[in-house]
């Protein structure tokens, strides 16, 4: 059999299965799906965020992806080079710092929240008699730990009110308030379960000062536990500070410029946070 010949029923053959590699068309390319964009978030925004997220990327398909935790933890993680494209900060402090440091832009207000007092079933207390309960020595008093965590930073700035009603106050409340939560080594509860329903349905505390969306979701978890609306004169204004980094991708920035949006403030509302 000669050379030509062996090459012709080669290709004879090919062309039976798939055509002479003349003919062969490259594979067609095949289009990748756009990164997640990566959000660190305040834990009091878990149940409203994931919300968000959720209807945003059946809309979009735009993949998010939610980290949470205590906004001065999620701070100094991303100070030390964790690579989130958006920050999502219970206060505006925390971002604030972010953007002075560079990298960052300048924070805005996105949501509004509330401090209210998550009590046990064995304290009767209301909004009159809130502060009057919190000074009882018997009555211990649980929070968030300041610096670490923003609901911490807003207690204390109630204590600092309490003490203009009844003077003295501000000191009580300082040495027996026990910070139970928001810090790197306060005690974890299962997963799935908020902190503050477990930690008081553990015992830990008679009354526990948190953000009221965090309030509200304990109770549920927790039936027997009181919500209690903090009086207007004791009330402190949470305002949740939202940041982009410098050179932050489109999709990012569609994100963060959504959560403003009517359809997402519209969620945060069904959540208890207020508009900004």
């Amino acid at each position: 059999m000669t050379q030509t010949f062996r090459s012709t029923l080669w290709c004879s053959g090919l062309l039976a299965l798939a055509g002479c590699a003349s003919q062969v068309q490259a594979p067609a390319t095949v289009s990748q799906p756009p990164a997640a964009v990566q959000v660190y978030a305040a834990g009091s925004l878990r149940g409203a965020l994931n919300a968000v997220a959720s209807d945003y990327e059946a809309r979009t398909g735009q993949k998010i992806a939610l980290t949470y935790g205590p906004s001065g933890l999620l701070r100094e993680r991303l100070e030390k080079g964790e690579a989130a494209q958006l920050f999502a900060s219970a206060d505006t402090e925390h971002p604030q710092r972010l953007a002075l440091a560079g990298g960052w832009q300048a924070p805005s207000i996105f949501v509004r929240n509330g401090l209210c007092a998550l009590t046990s079933d064995k304290i009767s207390a209301t909004p009159g008699t809130l502060l009057d309960t919190l000074l009882r020595p018997d009555v211990r008093v649980g929070t968030s730990t300041p610096k670490s965590d923003p609901a911490g930073d807003y207690t204390w700035a109630l204590f600092r009110k309490a003490d203009a009603m009844s003077a003295g106050a501000y000191e009580r409340l300082d040495a027996k308030a026990l910070k139970l939560a928001g810090a790197a080594d306060s005690p974890k509860p299962p997963e799935g379960i908020s902190a503050y329903g477990w930690l008081m349905e553990q015992g830990r505390a008679d009354v526990f000062l948190t953000y009221c969306t965090n309030a509200v979701v304990a109770q549920k978890e927790v039936p027997r536990l009181k919500v209690v609306q903090v009086p207007s004169e004791l009330q402190v204004s949470a305002a949740y500070g939202l940041t982009l980094r410098l050179g932050a991708s489109s999709s990012a920035t569609a994100f963060a410029q959504a959560l403003l949006a009517p359809s997402a403030q519209a969620v945060f509302g069904r959540f208890g946070f207020a508009s900004p």
